[in-house]
């Protein structure tokens, strides 16, 4: 990303100016890593909704400018397999960790997210909510909502109960690679007014 200012600004006026007529846009979730990875989100209420907003003219034009704050060709990953899971206000999150990831076994991770008895909002209040996509061949992306980085690092020091980590061992026995980890230490978030 060659000017995280600029890619904010052009996001921002996204909001302002085309927002309200992009029919059934739900939210966005965006930010630049220390890296200077920019990472974005954008929740449409079906794909069809989503399409119609890509096509619009306006959106183009905004694309275009846009596509001038970036040095490499961006990644576009769409999902119409989609959690959303809320335990407070998302928008008020000051901290955003979005996780790739791959596993061999698709239906048996939902099953073992399902599956999961843990009071998380008792366990890790810090958690306001995530949202995950599931993409074909067993790729996932996960944002993960947070009150702040403070209390996130606090949180992830806790020790789990152990029935979280007995499906936390069988979720790792899953894992296809390495998970990616993307830290939006300043989130840029928005939601339909």
């Amino acid at each position: 990303m060659s000017d995280p200012a600029q890619a904010r600004a052009q996001l921002e006026r996204w909001v302002t100016d085309l927002s309200s007529t992009a029919e059934g846009w739900l939210g966005s979730t965006a930010g630049v890593t220390d890296d200077g990875t920019f990472i974005a989100l954008a929740r449409f209420e079906s794909e069809e909704a989503a399409q119609r907003s890509s096509d619009r003219p306006e959106q183009g034009a905004w694309w275009e400018q846009m596509a001038a704050c970036f040095t490499a060709e961006p990644e576009f990953r769409n999902s119409t397999d989609v959690d959303v899971d809320l335990a407070g206000d998302p928008d008020a999150a000051g901290f955003v960790q979005v996780m790739q990831g791959k596993v061999s076994d698709p239906e048996r991770a939902r099953e073992l997210m399902n599956s999961d008895p843990t009071d998380w909002q008792e366990f890790r209040p810090d958690i306001l909510g995530s949202v995950s996509c599931n993409h074909e061949d067993g790729e996932w992306t996960m944002a993960i909502y947070f009150t702040s980085e403070e209390e996130a690092r606090e949180g992830e020091q806790k020790e789990m109960p152990p029935e979280m980590k007995e499906i936390m061992d069988q979720m790792d026995a899953l894992s296809v690679g390495e998970v990616r980890y993307f830290d939006l230490k300043d989130p840029w978030l928005h939601s339909p007014a």
